[in-house]
């Protein structure tokens, strides 16, 4: 066989394994630009699990229980806007038990006010402290409406953060 027919010929074997190797991957660069193109934007996120918030009141501080309640309210309306699912729950234990207390609550008004307007939001009194305050006061204790009593509230904030809950603490 003459050496130019073989250099020939191989240039062309050559060129066909060459092919043979580019076609597969340029299809693959079109179908990853066709997926990225028909994504959503990364300004546009579906949430398809629901933003779930517990905030912490342990103290007697009005301010800390004010934050509390405007936290919860911001929350609110930051997932209402982008409407994106939102479950809120404030648990008091110890001096902060008097933030749902009828009687002694310093923003009882907030209370009433974050209630009317989402009685969703859940408000959860440590039972415990709230047995030891009726033990030492002599009577029971009225709470706000929608006050709910859990055995512990401790072991209510535990629970909520094991089951993937974020914590905050105003």
């Amino acid at each position: 066989m003459d050496r130019t027919v073989w250099y020939r010929r191989r240039w062309v074997v050559t060129s066909l394994f060459g092919l043979a190797f580019a076609v597969p991957f340029l299809v693959t660069l079109a179908a990853i630009e066709t997926c990225a193109a028909s994504a959503p934007s990364d300004r546009i996120v579906q949430y398809a699990r629901t933003h779930r918030i517990v905030f912490q009141v342990n103290s007697d501080d009005p301010v800390a229980m004010k934050h509390a309640i405007t936290n919860s309210l911001n929350a609110m309306k930051n997932y209402s806007d982008k409407k994106e699912p939102v479950a809120i729950e404030i648990v008091a234990y110890g001096p902060g038990v008097h933030m749902f207390r009828s009687d002694t609550s310093p923003v009882k008004d907030l209370l009433q006010f974050l209630h009317a307007n989402h009685p969703d939001v859940r408000f959860s009194v440590c039972g415990n402290t709230k047995m030891i305050m009726e033990q030492k006061e002599g009577h029971p204790l009225a709470l706000v409406d929608g006050a709910e009593v859990v055995p512990f509230g401790v072991v209510r904030l535990v629970e909520l953060q094991e089951a993937g809950w974020t914590y905050l603490r105003p």
